[in-house]
This record gives structure tokens, C-alpha cells and sequence, in this order.
């Protein structure tokens, strides 16, 4: 299982006011608690305006790299950020995300394509996210089609088929589920992923009930996830 730690997260209350006060032992104590847990990658997102983002995405980076050599995963919704963050990182990580939105995949996979770079990709488009299995494995055979494009390994790639709260969508998980095994029957050595928490939002006992989607989804193929791995029932159930 691959995991890619969360905590470093402007979308975390926490975080946005570790960030907000430019309190950088805050941030490096995250980073090292995650590296002290095991994590295979670790998550950078400043969740900040955009006219401040890429100097708060490069202040984290070099925050998280005084206190360990593990590769990061440079996460926004704006992939021309996660463009330049790339600069600034000591090693290869993970580019997260891009997606068959706009010209965003094609922006991703053109900075990647002849790197050891690897990369979360959506499966949503400019028709927003599918609400059906076959939509959505539609979209990951347009994706995958541009992977070729690119001349990526599909070793390189984590698919995130797009884990929405259960609370609003009676069979998302029964769906994520039908997706997650088409994709690893399709390209075996592909990765997965995906926010595991997601799944559990508005309800009560979210660690329970995210525990146990962690546990089907893997079971269907989930190999990689973003998560919290300070959270030692979640890490001992993977």
C-alpha cells in the first residue's frame, strides 16, 4: 500500500493557521510525524489564495525537506501550480492532480511525460464528475489514451475514481467498488487511490466507517491512498 500523508493541508483548520502565521516548526512536525509513521509520500497543499500560492507551496516544500528526504506530492487544483512546485523539490514525487478537465492533462502530462514524476489523475471531464461506473470508466479509457499519448507507464499513474460521501450517494461505494476492480483488471500494474475519508463526511463515526471502506476498496484494488497516517487503527487495519 502506498501511502501519501494529508496533514500538510491548508484545507485543515490547523494547518491553514500554521500557514496563516507562517509558524514553520508546526509544519516541520507534521512532516516529520508523518515520515516517523511510514508514509510512502508527503502531501503538500496550500489551500491559500492564488496570487499567494506558489510562494506558500515553495516556503512548505523547504519546510518539509529540512526534516526528511521523502519525495513530496505537490497538490492544487491548479495544475499550473503543481507545474512550478516541481522545481523546487529535491527528488521526484507525485503530481496531484490532473484530470480530463480543461487542457489540464495534457498541461500535467507534458511536464511529467520524461521524468520519474508520477501522477494522480481524476476521473472527471468537462461534463463534471460522472455518476455512473461506465461513465466514469469511459472517462479512464479517454485518460488512458492520453497516458499512451505520452508515452507514460501506467506504473506511473494513480487513478482516483473519485470517492464521494456516502451520505448523498446510496450506492457510491458499490460503484467505486465496480470501478476500482475494472481499472486493475484492465492494467494490473496501475495504482489507485484515492482521500479514503471522503467517504465518511456528515456522517457519525467517521474512523469506523473509514476503516471499513478502507477495507473494501483495497479488497477491489486499492493500493494507494491519502490519508492521515497518524491515525494508527486506519494504518493497523491496511
Amino acid at each position: 500500500m502506498i501511502i501519501i500523508g494529508e496533514k500538510i493541508n491548508g484545507a485543515i483548520p490547523s494547518t491553514a493557521k500554521a500557514i496563516a502565521a507562517k509558524d514553520g516548526e508546526f509544519i516541520k512536525n507534521l512532516a516529520k510525524i508523518q515520515a516517523e509513521a511510514g508514509v510512502d509520500y508527503i502531501d503538500v497543499c496550500a489551500s491559500v489564495d492564488d496570487d499567494i500560492e506558489l510562494e506558500t507551496m515553495k516556503w512548505l516544500i523547504d519546510l518539509v525537506q529540512e526534516v526528511t528526504d521523502l519525495p513530496i506530492a505537490v497538490d492544487s487544483p491548479n495544475v499550473y501550480t503543481c507545474i512550478e512546485s516541481m522545481k523546487y523539490c529535491n527528488k521526484p514525487g507525485v503530481f496531484n492532480s490532473g484530470s480530463l478537465e480543461g487542457d489540464k492533462i495534457d498541461a500535467a502530462f507534458k511536464a511529467i511525460a520524461d521524468t520519474k514524476w508520477e501522477c494522480v489523475a481524476l476521473l472527471n471531464s468537462d461534463k463534471g464528475i460522472p455518476k455512473t461506473a461506465k461513465d466514469r470508466l469511459d472517462v479512464f479509457a479517454d485518460l488512458m489514451a492520453k497516458v499512451k499519448e505520452y508515452g507514460i507507464d501506467p506504473s506511473r499513474m494513480h487513478i482516483d475514481p473519485l470517492v464521494e460521501m456516502l451520505c448523498t450517494s446510496e450506492d457510491g461505494i458499490a460503484m467505486v467498488v465496480e470501478v476500482i476492480k475494472s481499472i486493475k483488471e484492465q492494467y494490473p500494474t496501475i495504482h489507485v487511490t484515492g482521500a479514503v475519508s471522503n467517504i465518511s463526511f456528515n456522517l457519525p463515526a467517521r474512523k469506523m466507517v473509514n476503516m471499513g471502506f478502507t477495507v473494501l476498496a483495497m479488497n477491489a484494488g486499492l493500493d494507494s491512498a491519502i490519508l492521515d497516517p497518524t491515525n494508527g487503527d486506519l494504518m493497523g487495519i491496511i
